[in-house]
């Protein structure tokens, strides 16, 4: 299922936050800085990426009950794509 553009700008939003985010946790490692503000500021980035993954796929099984009604939603896919994330 393909989504709709402004069905997932927040999720775009946030995962290009991430990855500006992973873009200064690189730098802080390059330039030396302390291992455990780094893990930090990674355990942050980790988060983000995760909850845009979970956004993703509830804004499709919404999306999907919305087009089809609860028969029309793969309880085996769904359960797959959650499991990907875990």
């Amino acid at each position: 299922m393909r989504l709709e553009p402004d069905e997932v700008k927040a999720i775009t939003t946030r995962l290009k936050r991430a990855n500006g985010h992973l873009a200064s946790v690189i730098r802080m490692l390059e330039a030396g800085t302390e291992c455990e503000d780094a893990l930090t500021q990674l355990a942050a980035v980790n988060k983000a990426i995760s909850r845009g993954g979970y956004a993703l796929v509830a804004t499709g099984l919404e999306r999907c009950l919305a087009d089809g009604g609860p028969d029309s939603v793969d309880s085996k896919k769904m359960e797959k794509l959650f499991l990907a994330l875990a």
